[in-house]
């Protein structure tokens, strides 16, 4: 797995303008779905080992909430899509269209939004990815964890025989232009290791 970490500059630039369109498609779609005009900041794009990737997100001792899905077609794996609690507490509000502060716990119906939101989301980025590469990847439905990052990334990951050493891991900011509020969201991609020399070869090639 170490091999995506020989990515040279413009292979990352690449990724990294790929982000970009997933991010601007996912920022068009939470429009659309919220009724409220979102704009985002350019992704950072990283690489990052499982160990490196939780304080990434969040203080240790704060909850996330990460939409999981399967990721099938030309490339298999997973993806995942992290929130840290300000953001999916916000997120549900405006995917309920409520008032700000209104919700304080994240019951059934708002973990049922934000799963909708990160099946939204996740898809704009794959989407994004699939035409880059010019392959076919298609997502399972979506689940939700809410727990600690690192217990997230563990539950997230814990079917891999060892545990990987890249993940690439897309940082986007939303920006609510109505309120000036900013949601943070990671969306992370782990293919096969199969899956993962067809992605290389391909992104070598672009």
């Amino acid at each position: 797995m170490q091999a995506i970490k020989t990515l040279k500059s413009i292979q990352l630039d690449a990724l990294r303008e790929t982000a970009n369109i997933g991010a601007g498609h996912a920022a068009t779609a939470l429009s659309q779905m919220t009724g409220s005009t979102i704009m985002i900041k350019v992704p950072a794009i990283t690489v990052a080992g499982m160990d490196e990737l939780p304080e990434q997100f969040t203080a240790d001792e704060e909850p996330v909430a990460a939409v999981l899905m399967h990721m099938l077609g030309d490339l298999t794996g997973r993806t995942m899509l992290v929130f840290p609690r300000p953001t999916v507490m916000r997120l549900a509000e405006l995917m309920l269209h409520r008032p700000v502060g209104s919700s304080m716990a994240l019951g059934e119906l708002e973990a049922s939004a934000i799963k909708e939101a990160g099946n939204i989301l996740s898809g704009a980025y794959m989407n994004a990815l699939s035409d880059f590469l010019g392959m076919l990847l298609l997502p399972s439905p979506p689940s939700l964890v809410i727990d600690m990052s690192a217990a997230v990334m563990t539950s997230a990951f814990g079917e891999f025989a060892t545990d990987p050493d890249a993940i690439l891991c897309v940082e986007s900011e939303f920006i609510l232009t109505e309120t000036g509020h900013t949601l943070r969201g990671f969306f992370l991609l782990l293919p096969d290791p199969a899956s993962l020399q067809v992605m290389l070869r391909a992104l070598r090639l672009a």
